[in-house]
């Protein structure tokens, strides 16, 4: 690190911003976390590690404005799965308008890998959307573009069919997806914060790792010890209780990511990339079906 910045951080109480405050602060940045709960249990713990609480609404400019005033970065997520994607279009470009009016020298928005190629996926086009309205401002900024996120095989819509033996998901069994690990994506992150320069204005699809479903439980099955296998599902089954999840799932075998995952391992070694094999074997799967029953 040349210089000491003082890094905005919105979702700090969360993974993928709680994973990009470890970096930050193990860098020697000073840190603000934005959050609407500033006494919860997760903002207290931020505290305790020399993290400045500082409570905003994404819905609230002013607060946001702020918040932002005099850092000279402002790290935006959005979502939409907690009030759907016009929400996350609101709030994306409430952080990106707030953090132009507060004059901050680089807004690192992170969105999603292909997004900006009209996939017709809802909450990709949502980001994209915000991606817009980031370049209409003239802000500096870099966007950050992750592919689909190993630690969803830990989430409740995959590890339940892991403690069943499969894995479970709408793609063709030897249909390869791009993955990334959470702390790959925070240590990228922080590398685009501290070298400014070299990534101002450019939008990059990030990347860990690539493999089929087959592969993928094949992988599981060392490291847990017992077999897990993949099952391919109807993208209709999916289609059921999330349109939008069926559309993603339709892209990822008709398209799919194309990060260039060779060039970003030659060119910043220093992420530590993960290999599926490396971040499972980082993780505790359980010894039989049962101890994940629960």
């Amino acid at each position: 690190m040349t210089n000491r910045l003082d890094v905005v951080v919105t979702g700090a109480t969360g993974k993928q911003g709680g994973a990009l405050v470890r970096e930050l602060l193990a860098g020697g940045h000073s840190v603000r976390a934005i959050t609407r709960k500033p006494d919860s249990l997760a903002a207290t713990a931020l505290a305790k590690r020399g993290v400045q609480i500082v409570p905003a609404d994404f819905d609230d400019r002013a607060s946001l404005e702020r918040a932002a005033r005099g850092a000279d970065t402002l790290y935006a997520m959005s979502t939409s799965f907690e009030a759907g994607e016009k929400a996350e279009v609101r709030q994306g470009i409430n952080l990106a308008r707030a953090a132009a009016s507060a004059g901050v020298r680089h807004l690192v928005y992170s969105s999603v890998a292909n997004a900006d190629r009209a996939t017709g996926i809802p909450h990709f086009e949502s980001k994209y959307e915000v991606e817009t309205e980031i370049r209409r401002l003239g802000v500096p900024f870099t966007i950050v573009a992750p592919v689909f996120f190993m630690e969803n095989f830990l989430a409740d819509w995959l590890s339940q069919g892991i403690a069943r033996g499969a894995v479970a998901m709408a793609v063709p069994v030897t249909r390869r997806l791009q993955q990334i690990a959470v702390a790959d994506i925070a240590r990228f992150t922080a590398l685009v914060i501290d070298r400014r320069d070299e990534f101002l204005n450019r939008r990059i699809d990030i990347a860990s790792d690539e493999l089929t479903g087959l592969t993928t439980g094949a992988v599981l099955s060392k490291v847990s010890g017992r077999r897990i296998g993949y099952a391919a599902l109807p993208v209709d089954s999916v289609r059921e209780w999330n349109s939008g999840l069926a559309r993603m799932f339709e892209w990822f075998d008709r398209v799919g990511y194309d990060a260039d995952i060779i060039g970003l391992r030659t060119r910043y070694p220093e992420v530590g990339w993960h290999r599926f094999s490396e971040w499972a074997g980082e993780h505790d799967w359980p010894a039989s079906p049962a101890s994940l029953a629960a």
